[in-house]
C-alpha cells in the first residue's frame, strides 16, 4: 500500500489544453471525413460519439438531424470549442458574463446577442461560463459537428428564454461527476 503513493507522484500530469490546443482538435477530427461519415444519423433525434479529447479533456461528435437544437445552456467552468463538420448549424450565444451563482432570473440588457452561422469548415472556442444554444435549421440538411471541453464537463446549466429573460431552469451533473 505504501508504493501507491510513490506510484502516483511518478506519474507525469497532463497540462490542461487551451482554448486554441481545443479549437486545433476539433479543427482535425472535422476533417477526418471517415470519421464523420462513420456517425450514426438519426432521422428524429441528435446522435453522438464520445472521442478521446487532448490532454483528458471531454469530446464528442454530434450529428443533428433537420430542425434540431440544445436550447440555451453553459458548460459551468469548462473551457470548450466546437467545429462544424457537415451543414451548418447557428450559435446564438450572449455577449456578457452572467454571475455564475446565486440567481434564477435575469434581465438581459439590449445588445448582448450574438449570432454565428457554422458552415462545414467553421468553428470557434470559448470560455467558462459561455451561455449559447446551438441549432441547425435545415428543413432538409443534417449537420454534424465536434465538440471538446476542459475539465470534462463537471455541470451543464439550462436555461429558458423569452425576450430579455433569461431563467435557469435546471443544473445537470453528469453521473460520477460532483
Amino acid at each position: 500500500m505504501r508504493a501507491l503513493p510513490l506510484l502516483l507522484r511518478a506519474l507525469p500530469l497532463l497540462p490542461a489544453p487551451s482554448q486554441a490546443e481545443l479549437l486545433d482538435f476539433v479543427r482535425h477530427v472535422a476533417t477526418d471525413a471517415e470519421l464523420v461519415a462513420s456517425l450514426p444519423i438519426d432521422p428524429q433525434g441528435r446522435t453522438w460519439v464520445r472521442l478521446d479529447g487532448p490532454g483528458g479533456s471531454e469530446a464528442w461528435l454530434i450529428g443533428w438531424p433537420p430542425g434540431t437544437g440544445t436550447g440555451w445552456h453553459d458548460h459551468g467552468k469548462s473551457l470548450g470549442a466546437f467545429m462544424t463538420a457537415a451543414g451548418e448549424l447557428r450559435e446564438n450565444s450572449l455577449a456578457v458574463r452572467l454571475p455564475t451563482d446565486g440567481w434564477k432570473t435575469l434581465e438581459l440588457n439590449g445588445g448582448v446577442d450574438l449570432e454565428r452561422r457554422l458552415t462545414a469548415g467553421a468553428g470557434r472556442a470559448f470560455g467558462r461560463y459561455h451561455v449559447h444554444e446551438v441549432l441547425n435549421e435545415s428543413p432538409a440538411r443534417h449537420a454534424v459537428s465536434v465538440h471538446a471541453y476542459y475539465p470534462p464537463l463537471p455541470l451543464m446549466r439550462r436555461y429558458s428564454r423569452s425576450g430579455q429573460t433569461l431563467r435557469l431552469e435546471q443544473v445537470e451533473r453528469p453521473a460520477g461527476r460532483q
